[in-house]
């Protein structure tokens, strides 16, 4: 790939510097096999981007997998190439790995963290995620477990996935009062399609507190590249049935008529035209989006440099808007 490497963005205030893309490594070990998934990642950082997102419990859904797929491909090429100093490395724990192995407790995060370093093959984790909330632990335990990682130099900073605005704001007033590490990013779920969960309350959190927000979902599991445009679509991948079951839909079919129009004045594809937008958004750093192809590959480092025009990002506005969203 022969893309010019895109301007670095601050996550938060945690010091990481991190492309305006972040690789989403669910598909490793489930629809990008091992070679295949080593080839998306050399041609990602020789694109200039450096953010790579996964978790321990990728790709336990899948049926034989354990959990670590991703993890352990993630570590094999890391160990393989050479090049850990150029990622900026993130992972997440908390979700139901089987076992009891599940949620937020000092002891539980301090076995995960050591079997997560163990499967990536590296001795530190850049950013470490608290994948669900867990309010049967107080803040107190959760972060100061984080704090000992950080301290012990296992882990550089910490962020926080799947939070409502609530308890992600006492979340960051527990760390300001307690003097421990605060969530530094927050990863909700966020795209053309769902906007308001996000841009009612967190939003203006994120913004307000300077936390760097890293969405999932940026395609809405594909949709948004505009794959899925009937229910006979639904084949076309494992994600199909509940892709087009969620997203099928007037207002989906809308926010799909307005990418072709955008696309079409841009010269390039649907998705990129999604990225694009989310790149523009006054609170996102960097929205994770997945790729088992190098064409599809190409295709996300070509969207981290399109820019869309006040037309563009108004029809795109307008198309997607619900109750709740912001313009």
């Amino acid at each position: 790939m022969t893309a010019s490497p895109p301007p670095l963005r601050a996550l938060g205030r945690s010091g990481l510097q991190v492309s305006p893309l972040c690789f989403g490594g669910n598909v490793f070990g489930w629809t990008a096999d091992e070679p295949t998934s080593f080839s998306l990642l050399d041609a990602w950082l020789d694109a200039g981007f450096n953010f790579i997102d996964t978790a321990d419990v990728y790709s336990r859904w899948v049926p034989g997998h354990e959990g670590g797929e991703s993890e352990r491909i993630l570590g094999k090429w890391l160990a393989r190439s050479g090049r850990r100093a150029q990622v900026v490395l993130a992972t997440k724990v908390g979700k139901d790995m089987g076992n009891g192995k599940v949620g937020l407790r000092p002891e539980y995060i301090r076995q995960a963290v050591e079997a997560s370093l163990q499967r990536l093959q590296t001795d530190y984790i850049d950013l470490y995620q608290s994948h669900d909330d867990d309010t049967g632990v107080p803040f107190a335990d959760t972060l100061g477990a984080y704090a000992d990682l950080m301290a012990a130099g296992k882990v550089r900073a910490v962020g926080a996935s799947n939070y409502g605005a609530a308890r992600f704001k006492e979340a960051l007033l527990a760390s300001e009062r307690l003097g421990l590490p605060r969530y530094e990013c927050l990863q909700p779920l966020y795209n053309l399609y769902d906007r308001a969960g996000f841009e009612r309350e967190l939003a203006p959190l994120c913004v307000s507190q300077d936390i760097g927000v890293i969405n999932f979902y940026a395609l809405a599991a594909g949709f948004l590249t505009g794959k899925y445009r009937s229910e006979a679509d639904a084949r076309k991948s494992p994600r199909g049935p509940n892709t087009v079951k969620t997203y099928l839909n007037a207002r989906g079919l809308a926010i799909l008529q307005a990418l072709d129009t955008v696309a079409e004045r841009q010269a390039v594809q649907p998705g990129q035209v999604a990225l694009a937008w989310q790149l523009q958004r006054p609170a996102i750093t960097a929205p994770i989006a997945s790729a088992s192809t190098l064409a599809q590959m190409e295709q996300l480092v070509q969207a981290a440099r399109l820019r869309l025009s006040a037309d563009d990002l108004a029809l795109l506005n307008a198309a997607s808007a619900e109750d709740g969203a912001r313009d």
